[in-house]
């Protein structure tokens, strides 16, 4: 049977106070660095609630707009005779961006119900159902997102 080491102690050559001391500056250091990391993410706008920019295939979560801080001095935006502007054409550019919008959600459907690669995902089988029984926006944007 092997002997058993000797136990070596690790002489302190520290007082108690020296050693209370180092412990409370280190702690007071830490204290000051967190004050201004605070206020160097306050001071240049950082927060928590400032949005990342989105994943490829992660959901968005639809979380209330957080205002970004505009320049000092902005540059005057160019303005245009109110005659250049057709009254209708807002309305009729956002039907079109819908229309579009749809198209691109329609064509997902369909690559998602071709592609055999998504039998085996759960989520995406569980959109395409809901987009065939109760066809919505939501459930097509769904599909668009979980397969592949």
């Amino acid at each position: 049977m092997p002997a058993r080491p000797v136990r070596r102690t690790l002489p302190v050559r520290m007082s108690s106070l020296q050693l209370v001391l180092s412990i409370a500056l280190g702690v007071w250091l830490g204290f000051v660095l967190m004050l201004i990391t605070g206020w160097l993410a306050w001071r240049y706008g950082y927060s928590a609630t400032t949005p990342l920019a989105p994943t490829p295939g992660a959901p968005v979560a639809s979380a209330p707009a957080v205002p970004m801080p505009t320049p000092r001095n902005p540059a005057p935006a160019p303005t245009l005779p109110p005659a250049a502007v057709a009254p209708d054409a807002d309305r009729m550019f956002d039907e079109y961006q819908y229309n579009l919008h749809m198209q691109e959600l329609r064509q997902a459907e369909e690559a998602a119900r071709a592609n055999p690669s998504n039998q085996a995902n759960p989520t995406c089988q569980f959109w395409l159902q809901q987009a065939q029984t109760a066809p919505s926006d939501h459930s097509r944007e769904q599909v668009a997102r979980s397969c592949n």
